[in-house]
């Protein structure tokens, strides 16, 4: 066994091929010599702007060679890298950021975080830096992405292992070792960040764009011939939908993963007929990571609408009253990792868990007697858009923040591109000349694009009972009865 500071594993990965191409983004390529250079002077430039051994740095770049650098770089110092979206509002980065703690923002703009370092997107470390390896040190934990929480509060998920790579060890998920992968997803998003830099640590040659794009997605699978994809299911919609998208040579891939949203079946199927199901893998789990499920497209075939089995901790389902469920009864879903095993902690929230160890996300289905498992809804009301996590309640709280907003709430109604689209009730003010055009600008200051609802809705009806409470699977219900009607 050979266990190696992530930071060290991408140089020695640049020293055995420096030439060999390490990141690509739309039209540039880095090699791994180029990106172990460029790191290695981020690294150094980070360090004396006050990052040490387990500091947070809030990485708010776009995708591009300079995001992927800016991990290396953190891991290079044993910090921990905490990727936000380039386009959070000023608000919601600085509660993450007070939150992380961090000494350093990158993508910020100067003196928009006070009593911290801003560095923003463009910025380059000086050429006459020391681009030289850095000593090794190992990160306590090799990741921290965030989510909106189901208060409306923002949390940290610190994952619960060190920044290590076992050099001798399968890479997991299909990775090969000095591999091709496409990922076009953000890397502020936990999964595409998650694969693609420890595809890069194992040698991989990480394919991704500026921004995701259907087309260009087909053009990078044929002309850079990676072995390895991941996509959510809005990218596959969108990809299915261009008009000769089967007349792109695929054939470099063995591996195709898809997660972080419900597949139609429809889709899914689409997608096996033209790839194959052996090609074809479907992940469930939490950001959380305490279990996971794996399905083959194949084996799908025969257990439609399924997410799999578990192939790591253990899940079952809970009735309402707090009793193991039948296989074939719907309840919530609760995970419980290995033995021994912490996968993750909190900042900035608490568990929902059990004396006994089990933990819940918030995910309702039903497991049938093989110990297969099939998702049905959210209990927590979150919104899954466009492989994204929505929480209502982070929207509502911003919605309600205008000054002519009695109430709100907000709910996902379903959408053929994204999964769920964002529907917001309001209920203005009394005689208060409240406009959509007047929200949307509100909220376009407060919180990133994608949360933003697609849709509105005004209502005179109170929203909410006395003790502040709102069904909002009461008003998703209505909704879809009567588009029905």
């Amino acid at each position: 066994m050979a266990i190696l500071p992530l930071g060290r594993a991408f140089t020695e990965a640049a020293l055995r091929d420096p030439n060999r191409p390490a990141v690509t983004v739309g039209d540039v390529t880095y090699t791994r010599a180029q990106l172990e250079s460029l790191a290695n002077r981020m690294a150094r430039a980070l360090q004396g702007h006050g990052v040490v051994q387990g500091s947070y740095v809030t990485i708010g770049l776009p995708n591009s060679p300079e995001f992927f650098a800016a991990t290396l770089a953190a891991w290079k110092l044993g910090a921990v890298p905490q990727p936000v979206s380039p386009r959070l509002p000023q608000r919601e980065r600085e509660a993450i950021v007070d939150l992380a703690g961090s000494p350093v923002v990158l993508g910020a703009q100067p003196d928009e975080h006070p009593g911290r370092v801003c560095l923003p997107v463009g910025w380059m470390p000086d050429e006459s830096i020391d681009d030289s390896p850095l000593p090794d040190i190992i990160p306590p934990t090799w990741k921290a992405p965030t989510s909106g929480g189901s208060t409306g509060r923002p949390k940290l998920i610190v994952a619960g292992d060190p920044g290590v790579l076992d050099t001798e060890a399968d890479p997991g998920m299909g990775v090969q070792r000095d591999g091709v992968m496409l990922v076009p997803g953000p890397m502020y998003h936990n999964a595409p960040f998650s694969y693609s830099t420890r595809g890069l640590v194992n040698g991989n040659h990480v394919v991704t764009m500026a921004r995701f794009d259907a087309e260009a997605t087909l053009v990078a699978a044929q002309q850079q011939r990676p072995d390895w994809m991941l996509l959510v299911p809005t990218m596959m919609l969108r990809m299915s939908r261009i008009e000769n998208h089967r007349d792109y040579d695929m054939s470099s891939l063995r591996v195709v993963w898809h997660m972080a949203a419900p597949c139609p079946p429809w889709l899914k199927e689409d997608w096996i007929n033209w790839l194959g199901g052996e090609r074809i893998f479907e992940l469930y789990a939490g950001t959380e990571a305490q279990s996971v499920t794996v399905i083959r497209g194949d084996e799908w075939m025969a257990r439609r609408g399924s997410v799999g089995r578990p192939i790591y901790g253990q899940m079952k389902v809970v009735d309402a009253n707090g009793n193991d469920a039948a296989p074939g009864e719907v309840g919530e879903i609760y995970m419980r990792p290995p033995e021994g095993r912490v996968t993750y902690r909190y900042v900035g929230a608490d568990a929902k868990r059990t004396d006994d160890g089990w933990e819940s996300l918030g995910d309702m289905g039903w497991i049938d007697a093989d110990g297969y498992v099939y998702l049905t809804d959210r209990l927590g009301d979150m919104i899954l858009a466009g492989g994204a996590n929505i929480y209502p309640a982070e929207v509502e709280a911003a919605i309600d923040e205008h000054p002519m907003v009695q109430s709100s709430a907000v709910i996902g109604l379903p959408d053929e591109d994204l999964g769920n689209r964002i529907h917001a009730i309001v209920q203005p003010a009394a005689d208060a000349p409240l406009t959509e055009e007047s929200l949307r600008e509100h909220l376009a200051e407060r919180l990133v694009r994608y949360k933003i609802p697609r849709s509105f809705e005004f209502t005179i009806q109170p929203l909410r009972d006395d003790a502040g409470k709102v069904r909002r699977s009461q008003l998703r219900a209505d909704r879809l009865k009567g588009a029905e009607s």
